[in-house]
């Protein structure tokens, strides 16, 4: 997965945020998060409310296809540059 996220984080950072957390060096997290699988994903929307969560692997493809299904248009999807 971190491929995956790190390439959101430089293709996508215009359009939503990217957050990779190692629960192996931040233990806190697994509490914080109720982290139950590793991978997990999370989606919050602006106000910090959790939309959707994931447990396995996710491609780049279903992670783009969540945001669409939580109702995002992507400006180069609109014809829009």
């Amino acid at each position: 997965m971190k491929p995956i996220l790190d390439e959101l984080m430089v293709t996508h950072a215009d359009h939503f945020e990217t957050i990779f957390i190692d629960i192996w060096e931040n233990r806190e997290a697994v509490r914080e998060y109720g982290v139950r699988m590793i991978p997990t994903q999370i989606f919050y929307d602006a106000e910090g409310k959790e939309q959707f969560r994931h447990e396995g692997f996710f491609s780049k493809e279903d992670i783009l296809s969540v945001w669409r299904g939580l109702g995002y248009v992507f400006p180069d999807e609109t014809g829009e540059s």
